[in-house]
């Protein structure tokens, strides 16, 4: 049975830990979590709105780069174009020339189509020219010709295409600017490809990617740092409340023995003061009773009588003996009638007035709590009969809402609680209310001490049972 029960305390032990752990490390992962995900939010929320302004601030600049080289190629052509004629043959030749050399880059040029759709300048991409591109399309379907010639026509303006990059034959997004030349009704323009802006945009994507996975492995080390923490004071408050309990344990059978101890004296004091003096005197009665019959004295019946009281009072001491260690009125008829019991035989015993005041309980008293009661009283009236040097003293019992209620109070010179708490009596009456998840209360002064005992309703039996607490 001992090893059985060291395994289960074990078992119990580790269950406790578990339970602590859990209760400390549970809010702390949720709180991690929950960090975690809102970092993770608010970080690609604010990257996204940063690279999405790194994306428009770019395009912004390569359509200024688009505006400054049409404006180059406006400023070379501007002397032929300015002083033509609409049908000028030779100026618009002229033109197409310089325009032809113009080219930037690896893969910069200006392009030149008419308003009817046919090409008239592309020097990196030849195969273009004299052709009618009039409904090209790219691969996604966009107009890129027509479109050409109506931003052409409408004033000049930017149109986003795909298109074959010179360098590599694939096609790119491409950003181009076109202006119309009105008089020659043509359509000049030049492209950027911005396939690089869309390349530094996935790398600053990725470059947060990178942080985000950077900010979880430190949330992760911290948390795991913290779960640490938690285990080892976790542990250390184990170990110390472990170590705290063992002593209170120690303390605590240590004191049951002194008051087993203080117990048995009291009872063989009685047995050998009381009882034994009795039986004493009652043998000696019958053996004066015998030696009398004996020699045919008269008086022997005054000594059998004397025997025979001497044998009732042993008889009402054993009584008394068994009803101070468990008296029977307890068990039998309930908590009121046995604290009028021991307020009588204290009043008969010391002469000091007792008013006793009992409540009807609508629900029973289980055992634990009527016995616990019991004793807080006894010990009080013991404590007022030994120490108080008081005159009168009121009990009451009584139930409320909240469960029930035991108070004695006395006028005599009073104590200090706090002095007095290390005696063996005031310290048996705070275990046995503790041991309810009650509370014990005393108040004292020069006038007189209250000690008020407190049991928790769920030490009242339900209205259903069969046995009721009597008055």
């Amino acid at each position: 049975m001992p090893d059985q029960v060291r395994i289960n305390d074990k078992h119990l032990t580790r269950r406790y830990r578990l339970k602590f752990f859990l209760m400390a490390a549970a809010p702390l992962l949720l709180a991690m979590g929950a960090i975690a995900v809102l970092v993770t939010l608010q970080s690609r929320a604010l990257a996204e709105r940063e690279i999405a302004s790194l994306e428009v601030q770019l395009l912004e600049a390569k359509k200024d780069e688009l505006r400054n080289y049409i404006s180059i190629a406006r400023t070379a052509i501007g002397a032929t174009y300015g002083n033509a004629l609409p049908e000028d043959e030779d100026a618009q030749r002229q033109v197409m020339q310089t325009l032809a050399a113009m080219i930037y880059g690896q893969d910069g040029y200006f392009f030149v189509f008419d308003y009817d759709g046919k090409n008239l300048v592309a020097p990196r991409q030849t195969q273009l020219i004299n052709e009618n591109w009039l409904g090209l399309e790219d691969a996604n379907g966009v107009p890129i010709t027509s479109e050409f010639i109506r931003v052409a026509r409408s004033g000049g303006g930017y149109h986003s295409h795909l298109w074959f990059k010179p360098t590599t034959g694939e096609q790119a997004e491409m950003v181009t600017y076109v202006i119309g030349l009105q008089d020659w009704r043509w359509v000049l323009g030049t492209g950027i490809f911005i396939d690089d802006i869309r390349t530094t945009v996935a790398s600053a994507r990725a470059g947060v990617e990178q942080r985000i996975q950077r900010t979880f492995v430190y949330i992760g080390a911290i948390t795991a740092a913290a779960l640490l923490l938690v285990f080892v004071a976790g542990l250390w408050v184990n170990i110390r409340e472990r170590t705290l309990a063992d002593a209170r344990l120690k303390q605590l059978t240590q004191r049951i023995i002194d008051t087993q101890e203080e117990e048995r004296g009291r009872v063989a004091r009685e047995l050998h003061d009381g009882i034994s003096q009795i039986l004493v005197s009652a043998r000696y009665a019958f053996d004066l009773t015998k030696r009398r019959l004996t020699l045919g004295d008269s008086r022997v019946a005054d000594s059998l009588e004397k025997g025979i009281a001497n044998l009732t009072t042993a008889i009402q001491e054993v009584r008394r003996i068994s009803r101070d260690l468990r008296p029977g009125t307890l068990d039998d008829l309930g908590l009121g009638p046995a604290i009028k019991t021991l307020t009588d035989e204290f009043t008969d015993r010391t002469g000091i007035a007792t008013d006793l005041e009992t409540v009807v309980f609508r629900n029973r008293l289980d055992d634990d709590a009527k016995t616990a009661l019991f004793r807080v009283a006894q010990e009080a009236l013991t404590n007022i009969e030994r120490h108080a040097a008081a005159s009168e003293v009121k009990v009451r019992i009584f139930g409320h809402k909240t469960g029930a209620t035991l108070r004695v109070q006395d006028n005599g010179t009073g104590f200090h609680p706090d002095r007095a708490r290390g005696g063996l009596g005031l310290r048996n009456m705070e275990e046995r209310i503790a041991q309810l998840d009650g509370t014990l209360r005393i108040l004292s002064s020069s006038s007189g001490t209250v000690i008020e005992a407190d049991v928790p309703l769920t030490h009242l039996l339900r209205p259903d049972s069969t046995m009721r607490e009597s008055a």
